[in-house]
């Protein structure tokens, strides 16, 4: 499995999201502080969940990283993260 397979799968169990978009990005970062020999080190995360409603982005992106808490102290060396809430452009 690799890391973006698993940040997809903990954060379908953890935020049962309605859509989910997470991107390898670590491409983009070749040769730079923290980026790891074959990839697999910088994440984009778009996600939409009803979990989201009424929460500030700080919420939000404290639910995503909890999510990730195990992936976030390994393989994870950068995450982007847009968090919104069905409805919300």
């Amino acid at each position: 499995m690799t890391v973006r397979d698993e940040i997809e799968t903990r954060l379908r169990e953890a935020l049962v999201p309605v859509a989910l978009h997470v991107s390898d990005d670590s491409h983009l970062h070749a040769g730079h502080a923290g980026a790891r020999e074959g990839g697999q080190s910088h994440f984009s995360v778009d996600i939409v969940s009803s979990r989201f409603e009424g929460l500030t982005r700080l919420a939000r992106h404290r639910l995503v990283n909890e999510a990730l808490a195990a992936q976030l102290k390994g393989p994870i060396h950068a995450l982007a993260i847009k968090a919104r809430a069905p409805g919300e452009a």
